[in-house]
């Protein structure tokens, strides 16, 4: 656990790649809350013993920020001490998905994981009061997900985004969007945060936004360029590369990030349904071959 502000937690699981994602605990006294879990037993079980270092009662809250499986699968080991909090849709979803993430990486030891649904959930906001401290909830739109929830403290200016915001590791709009995405960053950056924990890899500051917002709209462009060269999503990935950001992990993800951005170029609402397998198989050709999970 990394102390962010007084009482405010980050725990990060390096190197941020595929399912190694963040949480966060907000501990000043009462019930703390617990942002995100993690997504096997194992992963679930260290993040447990983390948080007890710091809050020994275990957490009050635990706060979904969106239905991904790394996010979500840990809730089981939080269920019996901890109210389960998410966006409404996040709930329909993860009970839509199951456990089908597993199936996207059979050789991951993922232990005896369950899906546990969040038994509380909100629409647009949500303010929790641990003593003085206040956590707010929010749902600003489509983006990495259609319903992403971001934690905000306002008192001591720590953003959690979800994976709305990536750190050091490629942004993922498969099932979101480019243009939401830019959106909520947008609005992000109206809160003025001091320091920003993204969904993965290191803690960092507003300039977090930036560079997540800056990689988005690299991608527009790359896909308004694919659309006048009358190119596939595939092709026109494979013809720019990585490009400025080479140093990203999981770079391959720009081709699903490509079939979105020429979707909505094409007038598609954010988050309009695409056929996520095709997206998928794309990315892999583009990859040659599956994606590495050290999950």
């Amino acid at each position: 656990m990394r102390e962010v502000a007084e009482n405010v937690f980050a725990y990060l699981q390096p190197d941020g790649g595929w399912c190694l994602n963040n949480a966060g605990l907000v501990a000043p006294g009462g019930r703390p809350v617990l942002i995100d879990t993690a997504a096997t037993e194992a992963r679930a079980g260290a993040l447990r013993e983390a948080v007890r270092t710091v809050a020994p009662q275990g957490p009050g809250f635990v706060v979904n920020t969106h239905p991904h499986g790394d996010h979500t699968f840990g809730n089981r080991f939080f269920a019996d001490e901890a109210v389960i909090v998410a966006h409404e849709a996040t709930r329909a979803e993860m009970d839509l998905a199951g456990l089908h993430l597993t199936g996207l990486w059979p050789e991951v030891c993922w232990g005896d994981i369950s899906v546990e649904l969040p038994s509380l959930t909100y629409r647009d906001r949500l303010t929790l009061h641990l003593d003085d401290t206040v956590v707010e909830l929010m749902h600003l739109g489509t983006a990495h997900t259609r319903n992403d929830t971001v934690a905000w403290l306002p008192g001591q200016r720590v953003l959690f985004t979800g994976d709305v915001v990536m750190s050091g590791a490629t942004p993922f709009c498969l099932t979101g969007s480019v243009a939401g995405s830019l959106d909520v960053i947008e609005r992000l950056r109206v809160l003025e945060p001091e320091t920003v924990v993204s969904g993965h890899g290191p803690v960092g500051g507003p300039e977090l936004l930036e560079e997540t917002a800056g990689y988005l709209r690299h991608v527009q462009r790359l896909a308004a360029d694919g659309i006048a060269a009358g190119l596939t999503p595939l092709e026109t990935a494979r013809q720019a590369g990585p490009g400025p950001y080479a140093s990203l992990l999981d770079s391959e993800r720009l081709v699903p990030n490509l079939h979105r951005a020429y979707a909505e170029a094409r007038g598609a609402e954010p988050g309009h349904w695409l056929d996520i397998e095709e997206l998928f198989a794309d990315m892999v050709a583009f990859h040659g071959g599956l994606p590495a999970c050290a999950a």
